[in-house]
């Protein structure tokens, strides 16, 4: 191993028990990037939770707030530079993820008052958001909540993900559209 990998290793693991000291569990082998959150948070009188599998891998400026809800990533995970997970209403990724950098990953939204309500007065409204394993999202794709994405799915750059997708689907645009499927895909 060269010097500079045993120190970024070195930083990673420093940086990896500082999450865990603010009540993020993660898994062996975790690698934490420079100025990555993680925030659990508490709301409805509970207190988040964000879990984290082995081998997580979490580049720079990436952001897990649970917000009183619930984060949970599978084993072998990598969000990309500056990804952005809220978990107000549950997010749950499985193993073997690649998130690409600028992703965001919601699971709440807010009700639309009457014109001249203001929206920021309005309750959360949860929506779980679940993301299968082996999936792919692209660079600055937006996961909204309540919207499951299945197993093996592919979602390009720049997509919004406002619908299911079913496993193995390949997925883009705004709002993001089945254009393909993954060779040997269920149907």
């Amino acid at each position: 191993m060269m010097l500079v990998d045993f120190f970024r290793s070195v930083r990673g693991a420093v940086r990896a028990r500082g999450l865990r000291r603010r009540g993020v569990e993660l898994g062996s082998g975790a690698m934490i990037g420079a100025q990555v959150e993680g925030r659990c948070g508490a709301a409805r009188n509970q207190r988040g939770r964000i879990q984290a599998g082995a081998n997580l891998r979490c580049e720079r400026g990436v952001i897990l707030n649970a917000h009183g809800g619930s984060i949970a990533l599978g084993e072998h995970v990598y969000l990309g530079p500056y990804t952005v997970v809220y978990g107000h209403g549950g997010v749950t990724i499985g193993d073997h993820c690649l998130i690409a950098m600028h992703c965001s990953i919601l699971s709440s939204n807010h009700a639309v008052p009457a014109f001249g309500t203001p929206v920021r007065t309005q309750a959360d409204v949860l929506l779980p958001t679940k993301i299968g394993r082996d999936v792919w999202l692209g660079a600055g794709v937006t996961v909204l909540g309540g919207v499951t994405i299945g197993d093996g799915c592919v979602v390009g750059a720049g997509a919004v993900v406002t619908k299911d997708l079913a496993p193995g689907s390949i997925a883009y645009g705004t709002p993001a559209v089945v254009r393909g499927w993954r060779e040997g895909a269920p149907r």
